[in-house]
C-alpha cells in the first residue's frame, strides 16, 4: 500500500472531477473454481485499490460528491474468520488506514443506495465486468440487467480515466519494480530452454521467478514454440532444435502494478540464418516505433512505423511487393502483425480496459479502423507525459490466415503467396518493452532486457 496521504489526495482530486451525486466502488469477490471455497487467486479491482488501497474481499465503498463523506463498505470478521485466516484489523481500523472515517454494514448498502435514488441523486458506477456486480446493481437500482450493462456513468469512467492514465512517481516506481522482476522472469526462462524440455516446465520457472520477486504474475503466461499463436496458454509442446520460443509474460507487484514483456529466443544456441532475418525485422519495428515516442506524437503512427518497418523487410525478403507506403494506408501488414504496437500499462496490464477502450485509447474524432491489427489497437489517440504503454510489434506467419487471404484474392499484386508457403512452419516473433512519456521522449521502464540477436544469443551459451 501507499501511505494513507496518497488514497486521501486521489479521492479529493476525484470528488473535484464529479459535479454531484454518489460514487460507488464495487470491491471483487472471492470466485470458486470447482466449488465455493475452492477459489482462484484472488484480485481486487484495479480502481478499488487505485482510491482505496484495500486488498480484501467483498468490500464496497462509497463517496458522497456534495457532502464529501467517504464509506468503507463491509462485514466485521467473525471468529470463524480468525479461525481460518488468522487475527485481522476490524473494518473501521482498515478504512482509518486509507483516511476514511466511515464504515458500513454490507447488509445496509441497498437501503443506502434505494433512498438516495428516491431523494432523485445519481448512482455513479462504472462499467461491469463480473457477473455478480451487474447483478448486485440490479438489485440494489431495479434497473434490468441490459440496463445496467449500458448504464456505466461516463462522468464517473472520464474522470478516473484522467487521473489512472498519468502515473506519478511513486507508481513509476512500482513500475520499475514491476519490469525488474519480469526481466529476471525472462532471464530465467531464456537460460533454462534446452532442447527436449517442455514449455511447462519452463512456464514453471517463470511463475516461480515471480512468486520469489514478491508478487504474482500480471496475466498468465504466454511461451510457445507456436508463437503464431497470440494468446497462447496451453504449455505441452516439447521444445526441438530449429525452432523459436516466444515468452510474453509479466510480473505483478505487491502493491498491483504490472510488467509485460515479450522476448522471442531459439531452442537452440544461436539463430538461423532466417530466423535472424525475421528477428531483425521486428527488432528494426520495435526500435523505430520507440524512437517516435513523445507528447503529442499518435500512438496511432508509431503502430505505422512498425507496419512500414515490417513491410520494407519483407519487401527485400520477396516475401512482399510493390510501393511499401501503399501496403501500409491498405493494411496488407495485418496479414503478418494481426494486433496492435502496444496500450497502456498500470495497475492493470492493459491498463483500465475494462473502462472502455474508446475512454482510455481514443478521443473525439478518432474511430477506431476496421483494418487487421488496427481494429486491434488498443491505443491510437496523442501520447501524453505520465502516459505509461507497451511497444510490442510482431511478425508472424500464420497459414490459415495466409490461405484465407490468398483463397479470397487479396492484395496478390503485394503478397507473394508462393514464397510465403516456405515460411509455414516458422511460428513468429514479438519483442515488447515497457516506456513511460516524459516531457522530451520516453523513458525505458526497468533495466534493460537483452533483445539483440547477439544478446539473446550470449544469454544461451
Amino acid at each position: 500500500m501507499f501511505s494513507k496521504d496518497t488514497y486521501v489526495g486521489r479521492r479529493q482530486n476525484l470528488k473535484k472531477a464529479v459535479n454531484s451525486g454518489i460514487l460507488l466502488f464495487l470491491g471483487n469477490e472471492e470466485a470458486g473454481m470447482n466449488y465455493a471455497d475452492n477459489t482462484y487467486h484472488f484480485r481486487q479491482d484495479s480502481t478499488f485499490l487505485y482510491y482505496f488501497g484495500l486488498n480484501k474481499v467483498s468490500l464496497a465503498a462509497l463517496i458522497d460528491v456534495e457532502s464529501g463523506e467517504e464509506w468503507i463498505v463491509g462485514d466485521e470478521i467473525t471468529i470463524d474468520d480468525v479461525i481460518w485466516a488468522g487475527p485481522q484489523p476490524t473494518l473501521q481500523e482498515q478504512a482509518e488506514r486509507v483516511g476514511v472515517a466511515k464504515v458500513l454494514p454490507k447488509s445496509q448498502l441497498e437501503s443506502v443506495l434505494k433512498n438516495h435514488l428516491a431523494a432523485g441523486r445519481t448512482v455513479h458506477y462504472l462499467p461491469t465486468y463480473r457477473p455478480e456486480h451487474t447483478f448486485k446493481l440490479h438489485e440494489w437500482t431495479g434497473q434490468s440487467l441490459q440496463e445496467i450493462a449500458h448504464g456505466a456513468s461516463t462522468e464517473f469512467i472520464k474522470a478516473v480515466v484522467n487521473q489512472r492514465s498519468y502515473k506519478t512517481a511513486e507508481e513509476v516506481i512500482e513500475l520499475n519494480k514491476a519490469v525488474n522482476i519480469t526481466a529476471q522472469m525472462h532471464l530465467n526462462a531464456i537460460r533454462a530452454t534446452k532442447s527436449g524440455k517442455y514449455e511447462y516446465e519452463i512456464a514453471g520457472i517463470v511463475h516461480g521467478t515471480a512468486l520469489q520477486g514478491g508478487g504474482d504474475l500480471a496475466y498468465p503466461i504466454i511461451l510457445s514454440v507456436d508463437g503464431q499463436t497470440l494468446h497462447n496458454h496451453y504449455h505441452g509442446n516439447r521444445l526441438s532444435s530449429g525452432r523459436l520460443v516466444l515468452g510474453d509474460f509479466g510480473a505483478e507487484t505487491a502493491t498491483h502494478y504490472a510488467g509485460d514483456i515479450t522476448r522471442t529466443w531459439p531452442v537452440d544456441k544461436q539463430f538461423s540464418e532466417r530466423q535472424k532475418e525475421i528477428y531483425q525485422i521486428v527488432l528494426d519495428a520495435n526500435l523505430n516505433a520507440i524512437a517516435a515516442l513523445q507528447p503529442g506524437t499518435t500512438y496511432l503512427d508509431c503502430h505505422l512505423i512498425a507496419w512500414k518497418t515490417i513491410a520494407e523487410g519483407l519487401k527485400t525478403l520477396g516475401l512482399l511487393q510493390g510501393d511499401v507506403d501503399e501496403m501500409v494506408a491498405l493494411g496488407v501488414p495485418g496479414l503478418f502483425m494481426p494486433h496492435g504496437v502496444g496500450h497502456m500499462m498500470g495497475m492493470d496490464v492493459h491498463d483500465m480496459e475494462n473502462l472502455g477502450e474508446q475512454h482510455i485509447g481514443y478521443r473525439d474524432g478518432l474511430s477506431r479502423s476496421t483494418l487487421l491489427g488496427l481494429k486491434s489497437l488498443r491505443l491510437a489517440k496523442e501520447l501524453e507525459t505520465g502516459f505509461v504503454l507497451t511497444v510490442e510489434p510482431g511478425l508472424y506467419f500464420i497459414p490459415e490466415l495466409i490461405d484465407l487471404w490468398e483463397s479470397q484474392g487479396k492484395f496478390r499484386d503485394f503478397v507473394n503467396y508462393d514464397a510465403l508457403k516456405d515460411y509455414y512452419d516458422f511460428g513468429g516473433v514479438r519483442i515488447e518493452d515497457n516506456y513511460l512519456i516524459t516531457a522530451d521522449g520516453a523513458q525505458l521502464l526497468g533495466n534493460p532486457i537483452p533483445k539483440t540477436i547477439s544478446e539473446i544469443e550470449a544469454l544461451r551459451l
